[in-house]
């Protein structure tokens, strides 16, 4: 059975907090669309837990305004906001049930015994939790408490879902697991989701749109491949990828007055390169080989497929920057420049 909640676009018009004097939010505007797993992605202290809290209407802006659907809710209490909050922490109840954990949002709200307890169990199955609706969340494991808190979310049958990294307290295989869980969730209830994380393998894999913010602003926001292709500043080609792109002092690669990036898989080893660099460090992954080297003060990483042969620590390489894959920024604002 299929389970659709509504749905709404969010607008936020330079939306500005500060605490205590100091700016946490810096004039944010932002459409997030209808359907939109928007990705909030940012390092700790950007602003972008603040930004999903003021959206779900648990912090009241300074100034700016935010909308759902055309509704201005600058002044709406948040349970009036028709949005649910999905936490890190999972929030739930240990002494009641999981069907009672779910069912709460709707026992508050007045709704029938009978009828609470259905959508409770049609939400539990959307997330695969039938069989555990008798037990309590201590005889659960993280991912499936997890799950819990999302199902009593969605039973609310929210316009928006906000989650605010909601998978950093699980571990790596089941944080992958469960970002698999929360991308088929949005197809099925093609809802719209705000979604706050630091990883970027989450915003790369999940996200339909992604909004990188630094210091309170947003740096970028477009898809995922746009913001790794094309990265607006030098904070998003350093914050997006793994290893990060290379950047490169003026001068070292083009005589022109610009900082250059290349990311490790388009830098190449040549041997008859006149630019030559030292071996540092050479990491075997398996999949890929990725060599380190100093190129005068800077770091530079060289990504590898695992079948070509990698050179050892201390060796002396030529390395060559293919102009189609050269990304340039100023070297005062660190923004993009090329067209």
């Amino acid at each position: 059975m299929s389970y659709c909640a509504p749905v709404a676009a969010v607008r936020l018009t330079s939306l500005t907090k500060t605490f205590d004097g100091v700016m946490a939010v810096d004039g944010v505007s932002l459409d997030i669309a209808d359907h939109d797993f928007m990705i909030l992605l940012g390092p700790s202290g950007c602003g972008k837990s603040t930004l999903l809290r003021m959206i779900a209407g648990l912090e009241d802006p300074t100034s700016g305004d935010v909308a759902i659907g055309d509704v201005r809710v600058n002044d709406v209490e948040p349970k009036e906001r028709d949005v649910a909050m999905v936490f890190q922490s999972y929030a739930l109840y240990p002494h009641k049930t999981v069907q009672a954990n779910i069912e709460f949002p709707l026992k508050v709200r007045g709704v029938a015994k009978m009828e609470r307890a259905e959508e409770a169990r049609r939400a539990a199955a959307t997330l695969g939790l039938t069989e555990f609706l008798d037990r309590k969340p201590g005889q659960l494991s993280g991912g499936q408490r997890q799950r819990v808190a999302l199902a009593r979310a969605i039973v609310r049958r929210p316009a928006v879902f906000c989650m605010d990294e909601p998978l950093s307290n699980l571990d790596a295989k089941l944080r992958g697991e469960t970002r698999a869980e929360l991308v088929a969730l949005h197809a099925r209830l093609a809802s719209t989701f705000v979604y706050v994380t630091h990883d970027q393998v989450e915003a790369m894999t999940m996200g339909t749109h992604v909004a990188v913010m630094s210091r309170g602003r947003l740096e970028q926001v477009g898809t995922p491949q746009e913001v790794y292709a094309r990265p607006a500043s030098v904070f998003v080609a350093q914050f997006i990828g793994t290893p990060p792109m290379n950047v490169l002092p003026v001068g070292v690669v083009l005589d022109r007055n610009v900082l250059v990036g290349i990311r490790p898989e388009h830098l190449e080893l040549d041997p008859s390169s006149t630019v030559r660099t030292t071996v540092t460090l050479v990491e075997h992954l398996g999949h890929e080989t990725l060599v380190h080297a100093r190129l005068g003060d800077t770091s530079v990483v060289v990504r590898l497929d695992a079948i070509e042969a990698a050179p050892s620590v201390g060796d002396d390489v030529g390395l060559t920057f293919p102009e189609q894959h050269l990304h340039l920024f100023d070297p005062e604002t660190t923004r993009r420049v090329d067209g």
